[in-house]
């Protein structure tokens, strides 16, 4: 199986008009925010009218451009695809969102399985994010990675910052809010965090928490208790730019189980460092 029937120029083009239509739906949706319909799946699990809608409206253009490949999207479930998966958060922010704080994004991105051949003709070892597109409608900033080839904010190439240690590093994270099972192992990193960094900031959107980083405004960030759909475009788009982006545990090829550090390549270490004492033992 070569890498070229994945067409990953084109899949990279599908996955850009996906994220376009559904930010066009959550921005027609976030002028009348107040008449949305939210359904609360669990406590501060929130979906509405516009989650649902943009993820429709996402997966309809892909199924329709690559109907060979699996789904796993965060309202509608899962399909199966032997070669690829897309994975999709179509509003990654919803609480600010329906908050009208305009910091939320859509997120796509396309995971290979083990096998497919990558750009080398060598094939992949093990899954790998291998196209991402995060796109922010409200700054109109639209990132975007292909693997092996690099990662761009609208025209211009990206990459991480140069700072060169933890304690001048500036941190993003994000704060338990609805699984509170990994608050011990949580806290602990944000105290040693806020002691030994230039500080921590919260903003309420992993993708954008990721791509950040990529871009360089961010040197690192941590956060436990995701979803996959959360964190497999800004993963990408992190190692495109020349950072890191790991499954904090150490068991997975990219953080999938939702435990996820990333950063610049000279702070990753110190990072990981940071948070290894404080995760269970008996999980890693």
């Amino acid at each position: 199986m070569k890498s070229s029937s994945l067409h990953l120029s084109e899949c990279l083009k599908t996955a850009v008009t996906a994220a376009h239509a559904a930010a066009a739906i959550l921005q027609a949706h976030a002028r009348h925010r107040n008449d949305l319909i939210v359904d609360q799946k669990a406590q501060n699990d929130l979906v509405s009218q516009a989650d649902r809608e943009a993820e429709d409206a996402i997966i309809a253009i892909l199924r329709e451009q690559t109907p060979e490949f699996g789904i796993i999207a965060e309202e509608s479930g899962s399909s199966g695809g032997s070669t690829a998966t897309w994975y999709i958060d179509p509003l990654d922010g919803t609480t600010n969102f329906l908050h009208g704080i305009p910091h939320y994004a859509v997120s796509i991105a396309l995971v290979a399985h083990a096998g497919c051949m990558n750009a080398d003709e060598q094939p992949l070892r093990q899954d790998t994010p291998v196209i991402a597109v995060i796109y922010d409608p409200n700054r109109e900033e639209l990132f975007t990675a292909m693997h092996g080839i690099g990662a761009w904010l609208n025209e211009y190439r990206i990459s991480c910052s140069q700072t060169q240690v933890l304690q001048d590093s500036l941190l993003a994270t994000g704060l338990p809010f609805r699984d509170f099972s990994f608050y011990g192992q949580y806290m602990p990193t944000l105290d040693a965090a806020m002691r030994n960094t230039r500080g921590v900031r919260r903003m309420g959107s992993a993708a954008l928490d990721l791509a950040w980083v990529a871009c360089g405004r961010y040197d690192g960030y941590w956060e436990m208790g995701l979803a996959p759909w959360d964190v497999a475009a800004g993963t990408l788009i992190v190692r495109e730019a020349g950072g890191a982006a790991e499954d904090m545990r150490h068991k997975d090829p990219w953080p999938v189980a939702g435990y996820v550090y990333a950063a610049n390549p000279h702070i990753a270490d110190a990072l990981d460092t940071m948070i290894q004492p404080h995760l269970k033992r008996a999980e890693l």
